[in-house]
């Protein structure tokens, strides 16, 4: 069964691809279909955010189609950077601006600056929603450290490890990640439906 991932983001179309490798659904991204369609994320909520994605690319090709909407909530920081995450820094700037700007909002309190990974996979097929919900619990350091990953890796480590996330193997990145609990779980359960 093909079902359309509805990302530009090359690290996580790899990340899901590998999730389902071994599965009877073969993930095809948007760049797989030559699309670059640009997708406006106006919802509130990460849930909201990937049904946006997820129907929009529903309504172009009229096939299954999961999406998610995924970021980084900082408790010290009222859950900021959440659903703007992606474009914390300003609508074109770069992970390394956004690893900054967290850093430097998080000078004047004091350690540990615990924060959460979320990530909201949702399946849409014109019919059902499938919703599953991933987080990934640690703490925010005030240098950046290690080049796997992206997005906020650099600057934070996982509750349990002494590394970021942009220090650890891809492997191992793989199988604690916010989207990985939350693809897992959707694997899970679109496996007991088809």
């Amino acid at each position: 069964m093909k079902i359309i991932f509805a990302s530009q983001n090359q690290g996580k179309v790899k990340e899901i691809k590998e999730i389902f490798k071994s599965t009877p659904f073969e993930i095809v991204s948007l760049r797989d279909l030559g699309n670059n369609i640009n997708i406006e994320e106006s919802g509130n909520t990460f849930y909201e955010n990937a049904f946006i994605k997820a129907k929009a690319v529903f309504e172009i090709y009229n096939e299954p189609v999961f999406s998610d909407d995924s970021g980084l909530v900082v408790e010290q920081l009222d859950g900021r950077p959440g659903v703007i995450s992606a474009r914390y820094a300003g609508e074109y700037c770069s992970y390394n601006d956004n690893n900054i700007k967290v850093i430097k909002e998080l000078e004047n309190f004091a350690e540990p600056h615990k924060a959460k990974f979320v990530s909201t996979a949702v399946y849409y097929d014109g019919d059902q929603v499938i919703e599953s919900v991933g987080e990934l619990h640690g703490i925010i350091i005030k240098e950046q450290r290690g080049s796997n990953g992206f997005g906020y890796d650099p600057i934070f480590i996982p509750n349990g490890y002494l590394k970021t996330i942009g220090e650890l193997d891809f492997e191992l990145k793989n199988k604690i990640s916010h989207r990985s609990i939350s693809f897992n779980k959707m694997k899970e359960l679109l496996s007991k439906k088809f």
